[in-house]
């Protein structure tokens, strides 16, 4: 698992804060082309597919309705970004850095991304799809799925120490292969976590 290159810490405040120059709709102007630093934009209805955008830095930004299927994340730092109703199917968040990474989720499709190996406590999923997913040893401490929709999602060596489960849905894991204290469940989802043991469970 990699190390984690931060401390864990409080929530992040999702960015809300953009300059009336920093807010963008459907492409860049031609003279941001190339441009590899972003902080504080608010990025609206853009089209990432396929897209190469290795190599840049995003800081207390906000991606909404933007669509990033294909898109490479290559050495891309996310630092204290928010995705709002964004497609991220398949997204390799785990090929992004790890220095300061940090992200929010809302009403995005995150159908089959990996955020392998990721630290990212504290991290806020609201009414998600994260079908078939992969936090294989990522840290997820204190995380929050709320609404989410997790079928098939890949929990292995995964800190869960602290995450909310309440409202999440088809949530399966092995808690003898995660860390799992104080992580939080509903009742109907406790069969999800003794899918191993062949058991009968009535209603």
């Amino acid at each position: 698992m990699r190390p984690s290159s931060r401390k864990a810490s409080k929530p992040l405040t999702k960015p809300a804060f953009f300059p009336a120059e920093n807010v963008l709709d459907r492409a860049l102007p031609p003279s941001m082309v190339g441009q590899q630093e972003f902080e504080q934009y608010r990025f609206s209805n853009f089209d990432f597919t396929r897209a190469d955008i290795s190599g840049r830095r995003f800081t207390d930004c906000l991606f909404e309705n933007c669509n990033f299927a294909g898109t490479s994340l290559s050495h891309v730092a996310l630092q204290n970004v928010a995705f709002e109703g964004c497609k991220l199917l398949g997204l390799q968040f785990h090929a992004c850095r790890d220095m300061l990474f940090g992200v929010h989720f809302d009403q995005c499709q995150l159908d089959y991304a990996s955020f392998q190996g990721k630290a990212m406590p504290n991290t806020r999923f609201v009414n998600c799809s994260l079908r078939e997913a992969d936090f294989t040893q990522a840290d997820l401490t204190n995380a929050v799925f709320q609404e989410c929709g997790l079928l098939g999602a890949v929990f292995n060596a995964t800190k869960l120490n602290g995450v909310d489960f309440v409202t999440a849905h088809d949530v399966v894991l092995d808690p003898e292969l995660n860390q799992v204290r104080q992580a939080r469940f509903a009742a109907h989802s406790l069969p999800g976590l003794l899918t191993k043991y062949e058991l009968v469970i009535s209603r």
